[in-house]
């Protein structure tokens, strides 16, 4: 059975035991965690699609850690002119383990 949430401003297509980083979460490590904007239901030949949510669908899903990606270096350079700007950024995240999905 596979599901397709949305958090954090993405869409993410999940089964049970899936491990997935998304935008930062509210929550400790060990909390459990319930996506209530699930899009779509499936498994096999039977798929609920939502208009534009699914109701009475959820997903749980256990935190595992809270973290920072890996720099996303940001250069602009203009030849002949003796510019160059370096910017870096991180963006943060919580990996989450999906535990259940009901719909």
């Amino acid at each position: 059975m596979y599901a397709v949430i949305k958090t954090g401003g993405k869409q993410y297509r999940v089964t049970q035991g899936d491990t997935l980083r998304v935008e930062t979460l509210d929550a400790g490590e060990g909390d459990s965690v319930e996506f209530d904007h699930v899009l779509m239901v499936g498994e096999g030949e039977d798929v609920k699609i939502g208009t534009p949510l699914l109701d009475g669908g959820k997903v749980t899903a256990t935190v595992k850690s809270h973290g920072r990606a890996k720099k996303v270096e940001i250069i602009k350079f203009r030849r002949r002119k003796h510019h160059m700007k370096r910017m870096g950024h991180r963006q943060n995240y919580t990996e989450v383990e999906i535990t259940g999905i009901s719909g």
